[in-house]
């Protein structure tokens, strides 16, 4: 919200596009693909901190690594020369939270994104250049906010420019120089019209890599097996020989080593919150030494860890779930699995516990008072914004000036809480500086959240969330304050589009706290996005979207338990970036929260819960429409969650 201080948000407008268009040729005509020869043809932002790393990689022995820092994406490209009127198809394979892969150049467009994670994944898009493209810009950039990316093997598949002569097919195909896990091919070289520019090996039919001499260590394959080998020539247009024919090659066994660890004893279940489950057991021992331990749940594919528990997130509260483990060492010999053990997961509460309606106050303004609006309107639960880092550092303050326990802030408080009331303190919101920035550790930070919960007596936290946080300390800190008071935690973010749901970076502040256990309100900003059609529909749209984005990040919870967990919060009236939400839409989303039996609503703001501006202006003290004293505070009252 600007009348807070809202940043606009970034819209992504990508999407995955089909493959549908087949190249007159099929070659990878991009120069240095899979970043064998460094960053060699390849331009990377000055604030990337690009960077080759031997692991991971995806093939060969080097990968691309780059690092988004503040409004910078971490992008890096290369210009390439194409021929007009003809299909492409790219690919890379990356990992991350979020990737990006596209081509640009006249009258072409392409992009494709998506959320690997720590697998290697192969994002893939294509494109027809038009009547006047004579070369096009291949780029991957990471996403704001977000930690590093790594890609390997791209591939731009079609012909090149001018040049229209590939290479010779390469002789003398073999492989050689067996061990339990490499083999080494050779080839002799190829002859071209301009220059051989790489060879590009593919192992069992699959995707190429690319070199730079006559020889390629395959490593990281299984012993006992055998493989095959085939290579072609390309030149710098993109031009490329026919593969040569296969040859095969198999590799070594493990060298002895055949005796497994022994099973894993007192193997245990423990730690049960209402989404997760704690295993533990007691080391094996392994003639040479143990290297992995592997656990199934319910009989399920294992997973593999290096120590000796592991935590089962994405759980069904009040569930029984059994574990097995067993011990294997680096020649794979695994141990038999231990005996199954149970345990059960917690029984799952309503949140957001006592509070399903707390409209939000600006409590740094003087007026309304928390108790002349719970006078007026009955309405006894507000939610308190914001507290912010003082000047000094980590230390909250309403607004960042005033101290948390200013009298007439905490002496409006205690007497609405006198009556029956209680509030919820909200932290961040589109002001700095955030306590969750100031704040240099998770230990520090708890101890801030700490203090102004103690200050105003309340055990409800909302964290808005409109800019880059470092999201493990924050999910730390507030996972630490829940284990340890029991604390009733919100996260309000932004939303992306009303099919979208929340934005990628909020996304992925959910997908931390549910692999930490860390249960939490998720409260969507129902305001201030893009939409088409009605705007109460889509305010109901963006929520659903939501609903549907959260089924991913606790894919264990029922639809009821999640629709428990979801919030709404519209801005009455005027909102900044056009939109109005009129009565007519305030009921329209009370009546599908209802419906739908969520877990909160709230809305910006009870000072501007008012008529005064009915001329359609944007205020902090009054809605820009029509409207009487309170009569949102007056709708929303009837939510029964």
């Amino acid at each position: 919200m600007n009348l807070r201080g809202l940043a606009a948000t970034a819209v992504i407008a990508l999407g995955l596009t089909a493959l549908h268009a087949t190249p007159a040729q099929a070659a990878n005509i991009l120069v240095n693909p899979g970043f064998e020869a460094d960053l060699s043809a390849w331009t990377c932002s000055a604030a990337a901190q690009a960077q080759i790393v031997s692991s991971p990689v995806h093939g060969g022995a080097k990968a691309l690594r780059a690092t988004p820092a503040g409004g910078d994406f971490a992008r890096c490209q290369q210009t390439i020369t194409v021929k007009p009127n003809t299909a492409y198809q790219l690919s890379a394979w990356a990992q991350g939270s979020y990737v990006f892969l596209g081509a640009t150049g006249t009258g072409v467009n392409a992009s494709t994104w998506g959320m690997p994670g720590s697998a290697w994944t192969q994002l893939k898009t294509s494109f027809t250049t038009g009547a006047t493209t004579s070369s096009v810009t291949i780029h991957l950039n990471g996403w704001y906010g977000q930690t590093a990316y790594t890609a390997d093997d791209v591939v731009l598949d079609g012909p090149g420019g001018d040049d229209t002569l590939p290479p010779t097919v390469p002789g003398n195909p073999a492989v050689g120089a067996p061990t339990a896990g490499s083999l080494t091919f050779t080839w002799s070289p190829s002859t071209d019209n301009v220059g051989v520019n790489r060879y590009e090996v593919s192992r069992d039919g699959g995707t190429p890599v690319s070199v730079t001499g006559t020889s390629y260590t395959a490593t990281g394959l299984s012993a006992s097996t055998t493989y095959k080998f085939k290579v072609r020539a390309c030149d710098a247009a993109g031009n490329c020989s026919a593969y040569s024919t296969e040859a095969s090659g198999t590799t070594t066994g493990t060298g002895g080593d055949v005796t497994p660890p022994t099973v894993p004893g007192n193997v245990a279940v423990g730690s049960p919150t209402t989404s997760s489950l704690a295993v533990t057991w007691s080391a094996s021992t392994d003639e040479v030494g143990v290297d992995r331990y592997e656990v199934s749940r319910d009989t399920a594919a294992p997973v593999a860890v290096s120590g000796t528990s592991h935590t089962a997130t994405g759980l069904a509260a009040d569930t029984a779930y059994g574990f097995r483990v067993r011990a294997c060492d680096a020649a794979n010999n695994c141990s038999a699995y231990s005996t199954s053990v149970s345990g059960r997961t917690a029984k799952d509460t309503v949140p957001p516990g006592d509070i399903k309606y707390a409209p939000y106050i600006d409590i740094t303004m003087p007026n309304p008072s928390l108790v002349s609006a719970a006078n007026a309107t009955g309405v006894k639960n507000y939610t308190l914004a914001f507290v912010l880092g003082d000047s000094s550092g980590c230390n909250p303050a309403w607004g960042g000036t005033i101290p948390v326990a200013e009298p007439r802030i905490i002496n409006d408080v205690k007497a609405l809480q006198a009556q029956g009331g209680q509030v919820i303190v909200a932290s961040g919101g589109a002001m700095g500086p955030y306590l969750e920035h100031t704040c240099g550790s998770s230990a520090a930070l708890l101890a801030a959240y700490k203090k102004v919960l103690d200050t105003v007596g309340t055990n409800h936290l909302d964290v808005d969330v409109e800019a880059s946080i470092d999201v493990n300390k924050v999910n730390t800190a507030l996972k630490q304050l829940q284990a340890e008071r029991g604390t009733v935690i919100s996260y309000t973010l932004r939303i992306q589009g009303q099919d979208y749901g929340v934005d990628p970076f909020s996304l992925q502040i959910l997908q931390d706290a549910a692999a930490k256990g860390l249960e939490v309100v998720v409260n969507p900003m129902l305001m201030n996005f893009g939409y088409t059609g009605n705007w109460g529909d889509a305010m109901i749209a963006a929520a659903q979207a939501t609903l549907n984005q959260m089924k991913g990040v606790w894919p264990g919870k029922t639809d009821a338990q999640l629709k428990r967990l979801l919030g709404v919060t519209p801005m009455i009236g005027k909102n900044d970036t056009g939109m109005t939400t009129t009565q007519s839409d305030a009921r329209k989303l009370l009546t599908w929260a209802n419906a739908n039996h969520i877990g909160f609503i709230g809305f910006w703001s009870v000072a501007r819960d008012n008529g005064g501006c009915p001329n359609g202006q944007v205020s902090p003290t009054c809605s820009g429409i029509s409207q009487s004293t309170y009569e949102f505070s007056n709708i929303f009252k009837g939510f029964t969650g």
